[in-house]
């Protein structure tokens, strides 16, 4: 179960894309700002980040091997985001329109932060230690 960060205005589209991502731990915010805040000591694996935010998605804190997916309505402007977050950046999507790729993209950075050793136990599991 991956901690997800969506982060934007319009909070009815927000509310359907947290059902669309049932399964996981969804924290809404209003502004990427408030994202370091809201997830202290549980850093999101995604943040799917409204583009009139994008100046401030590098700020957000993510888990380890996690990304950043910018999104926009349909027919809103899609200038290039900033320089320091266009690296972090998987994709740019418009919503609601490409909820399925949203979806499918959140399974696979959680599925290779798994493969890679880089998720973390979800809150309150224990810790398994090696032995050496």
């Amino acid at each position: 179960m991956a901690v997800i960060a969506l982060v934007g205005s319009d909070l009815a589209l927000l509310e359907g894309l947290a059902q669309s991502l049932a399964g996981h731990r969804v924290l809404l915010a209003s502004d990427a700002a408030d994202v370091p805040d809201r997830f202290a000591g549980n850093p999101p694996l995604v943040a799917v980040v409204d583009r009139a935010f994008a100046h401030t998605a590098a700020r957000i804190p993510l888990a380890p091997g996690g990304a950043i997916v910018l999104f926009r309505a349909a027919g809103a402007p899609a200038p290039a985001p900033p320089a320091g977050v266009q690296r972090l950046v998987i994709a740019d999507l418009v919503l609601p329109l490409e909820r399925a790729r949203l979806v499918a993209l959140v399974q696979s950075v959680e599925d290779r932060a798994r493969r890679t050793g880089r998720s973390t136990p979800p809150l309150g599991a224990p810790v398994q230690q090696s032995g050496h």
